[in-house]
């Protein structure tokens, strides 16, 4: 016999048996409900040798070809095929499958091994694995020596699963998936598959119907409005090894953090993640923002959402480009000197029916009772923090965007809407929890570890809150408790929302009214310390009916614009970081629009007000480049010993006045002034151990637009005490401005 042939066992071992699929194992593989094809198709001993089954819809025929044999199996209708071979081992083999004008040779998939292994599967079912990305979904991979691809996916109320895709016309009758115990896991290797294969999940429910699903963990999909997900893997070689080790210097609460908030689609519409890659990092590190904060780009369906309504958890949306585009646009703002902190959805999702809802026929991934499931305010579902496997989901994604694209921060999106079970709900709308309390105890334990976990596993990462009620301690550590009796929920920073509304009510009055406001301008400082605060002038406060952030401001466009420099210089030295959504930059007048972004046209030389706007981008680029030198504007942003009031109560003269210090006691005096009116020799109390003050910034000045009213010369202190400090200077307070200054 030829070598390579296999060898045919003695005719007297055993009575052979019919190798035909059984009557319920044919009807189960039809109805798509076989939870073990494997042990059924492919090759395996039995009485009188090795019987090889095939389940091949639409074939006229299939072969078995091994060595130098080939043995035609026999036509047992309905796509199977069956044939015995009197031999002592399974033989390796392939298989010729013959269609209507083609035919085929390929891999018999039913005769791989499980490509998970039991520690995989043990971690899954613990709600543990934290790498989930690497063993879950549709990974190319060589597997027994053979090349192909790994789908697998956790649905464990399914009566089975099958694979379709563009590699078997959608189709996948012939694709069921073995279920890994009580995992509730489904995988299969098929062989001769790889990169770009279109594909899904289809699940038969409980009760027999079919539905057919995207990829919960896709890591690329099609461009939407198309749902279905790609196999995909990485090849991008990173260049960012020097940002990435300087990050983790300094904690980022100590540390300068200048953000501008971005809608990537809308920036500049129609550009690509790569040719966002050519103006992005320029114009931020121009601007001299530390970093940029992007709004949602996991995968979403409907642009309207801004991406906060998230079908793809995993993958970067396709609209402008692939995963390894996304990667090259972050390593670019790295190789600029820009870090990158990116929006994150883990309270809710979409009720598309391809996409997470009842993603098996029952509740999975949302709360199996309908309160806790339906999210009151946008007509999604919660995600169910309770279980342990959709925590792993979701703590596992927090670490995919940081560990595969370098992502340096997580904004995470209403976290408000997550802690509170009332949330949006009237009474008899919502259950207590186990202590009688509207807190949601789960949720607050999935943020707990999704921190604890992040910070743990990606040194330098910050995380930080959207989250706009009093709750005790969003910034605390996990595991120190404060008076309400929870840990810390551990993040590193937390949105200032109620600094923003305040701030921003204050400025919408008419300057005559404001001193019956003042206090909305210092009660920030009451609670500056308790948490580590970024001061937000996000999206949400220039759409909608809102007005963009110059036209909040009253009177005519020149006390418009003055009003907007004054109170950008006003927030740039408050206790906090800094966040600035695009557009505000440069005044934009309209509010934003994800059809079309900014008013770029604004800018424009030949637009007879360019030089308004203009003058403002250009503050915002002084005010970034002396805070990034000023230590004492960011160094001490958390503690009480970084700010001291000069005057918090001028109220009839709408003045406030403020020191900054940095670790060495050097201090920044902030004066902020928002009457339209100039103010001679106006006495500012100052320590008396500075020799003379100079001016470092001054809204007011030409060329951003202002009426160029300064403090040219040093200004010496004189020994006359004031606001209850030993020394005082005497200032000109421009209209409707910022002054700094810092020791001549």
């Amino acid at each position: 016999m030829p070598d390579g042939t296999p060898r045919f066992a003695p005719p007297e071992a055993e009575i052979a048996v019919s190798p035909a699929v059984d009557a319920g194992d044919r009807e189960r593989l039809l109805h798509g409900t076989h939870h073990a094809p494997h042990s059924v198709l492919g090759a395996h001993r039995v009485p009188g040798g090795v019987a090889f089954r095939a389940f091949r819809p639409y074939a006229r025929a299939v072969t078995v070809v091994s060595g130098g044999m080939t043995v035609d199996l026999h036509d047992d209708g309905d796509g199977f095929f069956s044939g015995l071979l009197p031999l002592r081992e399974v033989p390796a083999y392939r298989l010729r499958v013959m269609y209507e004008g083609t035919e085929l040779e390929t891999e018999d998939a039913y005769r791989f091994l499980p490509t998970l292994g039991e520690l995989d599967l043990h971690l899954i079912g613990e709600g543990r694995h934290e790498e989930l990305w690497t063993v879950l979904g549709a990974h190319p991979m060589t597997h027994q020596g053979v090349d192909g691809t790994r789908f697998s996916v956790w649905a464990p109320n399914a009566r089975g699963v099958r694979v379709a895709g563009s590699f078997n016309f959608w189709d996948g009758a012939g694709f069921p998936m073995r279920s890994l115990g009580s995992s509730g896991v489904w995988e299969l290797f098929v062989p001769g598959i790889g990169e770009g294969e279109l594909y899904k999940f289809e699940i038969t429910r409980p009760d027999g119907s079919k539905t057919v699903r995207a990829d919960p963990m896709a890591r690329r999909t099609e461009v939407p409005p198309a749902t279905s997900s790609i196999v995909t893997s990485s090849r991008y070689e990173w260049g960012d090894a020097q940002w990435l080790e300087r990050r983790a210097e300094t904690p980022a609460h100590r540390a300068p953090l200048s953000v501008y908030e971005v809608h990537l689609p809308s920036w500049r519409p129609g550009l690509t993640y790569r040719q966002l890659a050519d103006q992005l990092p320029a114009y931020v590190k121009d601007l001299g923002f530390t970093h940029v904060e992007l709004m949602p780009v996991a995968e979403h369906p409907f642009g309207g959402s801004w991406g906060y309504q998230v079908t793809g958890f995993y993958a970067p949306t396709a609209r402008m480009g692939t995963p390894d585009d996304f990667k090259y646009l972050v390593d670019a703002l790295h190789r600029a000197g820009i870090g990158v902190i990116m929006d994150w959805v883990p309270a809710h999702f979409p009720r598309d029916e391809w996409a997470l809802a009842e993603f098996d026929g029952r509740p999975l991934y949302e709360h199996s009772d309908p309160l806790r499931a339906a999210h009151p305010d946008w007509g999604t579902l919660e995600f169910d923090f309770g279980r342990r496997e959709v925590r792993n989901f979701l703590v596992a994604n927090a670490l995919y965007w940081c560990e595969e694209f370098h992502i340096d921060g997580l904004r995470v999106d209403a976290v408000a809407s997550m802690l509170y079970l009332d949330y949006s709900r009237e009474p008899g709308e919502w259950t207590p929890n186990e202590h009688g309390g509207r807190e949601n105890l789960d949720a607050v334990a999935f943020l707990q570890e999704m921190n604890a976990t992040v910070y743990r596993r990606v040194p330098g990462v910050v995380t930080i809150a959207e989250e706009s009620t009093a709750w005790d301690g969003v910034t605390r550590a996990t595991h120190h408790r404060g008076p309400s009796g929870f840990g810390g929920l551990g993040f590193g920073l937390k949105w200032n929302m109620g600094w923003m509304h305040d701030s921003l009510e204050y400025m919408s009055h008419e300057p005559v009214h404001r001193k019956y406001h003042h206090g909305e301008m210092t009660f920030s400082m009451v609670y500056a310390y308790s948490e580590n605060y970024v001061l937000p002038i996000s999206h949400d406060e220039v759409v909608h009916g809102k007005r963009s952030l110059v036209s909040k401001m009253p009177g005519d466009w020149w006390r418009q614009r003055a009003d907007l420099r004054a109170y950008l210089g006003f927030m740039w030295a408050h206790p906090g970081k800094q966040l600035l959504f695009m557009g505000q930059e440069f005044a934009q007048g309209a509010e934003w629009s994800e059809a079309h972004g900014p008013d770029w046209w604004l800018l424009d030389p030949h637009y007879g007000a360019e030089a308004d706007h203009r003058g403002v981008r250009d503050l915002v680029r002084d005010l970034n480049t002396v805070y990034r030198a000023t230590p004492a504007l960011w160094q001490y942003d958390t503690e009480p010993a970084g700010f001291r009031w000069v005057t918090g109560d001028a109220a009839d003269d709408n003045v406030l006045a403020f020191l900054r210090y940095d670790a060495d006691g050097s201090p920044l005096l902030a004066v902020c002034h928002f009457a339209p009116v100039v103010r001679h020799d106006y006495r500012v109390g100052v320590p008396d151990d500075v020799p003379a003050w100079h001016e470092v910034l001054n809204t007011d000045v030409a060329r951003y637009g202002g009426s160029d009213v300064t403090n040219p010369d040093p200004v010496k202190p004189e020994p006359q005490g004031w606001h209850g400090l030993p020394a005082s200077i005497r200032l000109t307070l421009p209209p409707l401005a910022t002054v700094w200054l810092r020791p001549a």
